[in-house]
This record gives C-alpha cells, structure tokens and sequence, in this order.
C-alpha cells in the first residue's frame, strides 16, 4: 500500500485506466524472439501496466505493438505510433497472469499544439 500512495505523488503523467488490446514482444536469453497478445490495463505518457500470460525477467526489454485500423494513412487523421519500446520495472506473478510494469524508452507525445503543428505541416507537405 505504501508503494502505491508514493506512486502516486512521484508519478510525471497521469494514468489512464483502461483496458487496451497489445502484442508483446520480447527476446529471451538464448535470442529466440517471442511474441504474446496480452492487455494494457492502464496507461500513462510514461508507461503501462500489461496483463501478460507468460512470465519475463525484470528489465526485459519489449516492445508493445498496438492493432491498428484497418485504414490507410489520411491527412484528416492523427498520426500515431504503434510500436512502443518499453522495460519491465517490476512483475508481479500470480496463478495463471503476471502484472509487469514498463517504463517506455520515450514518453509518449502528450503535446497537443505539437501534435496539431505536426499535423498541420504534413497535411500542407511541410514535414
């Protein structure tokens, strides 16, 4: 409980609490690649909490791959990353599920004007 209430007061970012749909993707000691659909239940620009069936090392490098629509690129879209790189923090294990916590190599671009400059310069072919 202590962890949690000091959590929150360090945090940068604010944690959004919601259930999204990743492949996790990982290579273990011996280099054999491994890749697992699991579930962000919560996220921040910092990082994620994933629901994974397979348990991995602290400090495990990933990358959390994000199902993209069905759509091509169009200007009236936001552009958006779907392949996110991240570590394992910390992992708790449980019965049949273990919570891993990852801190991302980069934040992720909370920055709207910056967003909206980007996307406005691409749309005029400025970028």
């Amino acid at each position: 409980m202590a962890r949690q209430n000091i959590s929150k007061k360090t945090r940068k970012w604010a944690r959004l609490h919601l259930a999204i749909p990743v492949f996790v993707r990982s290579t273990n000691g011996n280099g054999q690649d491994s890749l697992e659909f699991a579930t962000a239940i919560n996220i921040s620009a910092g990082g994620a909490l994933v629901v994974v069936r397979r348990s991995l090392p602290k400090s495990t490098a990933v990358s959390l791959e994000i199902p993209s629509p069905p759509i091509g690129p169009h200007n009236a879209l936001p552009s958006f990353s779907r392949i996110i790189r991240a570590k394992a923090v910390w992992i708790n294990h449980f019965d049949d599920y273990h919570l891993m916590g990852l801190k991302f190599s980069q934040p992720l671009d909370t920055d709207k004007e910056g967003s909206m400059r980007r996307r406005s310069g691409k749309a005029m072919g400025m970028v």
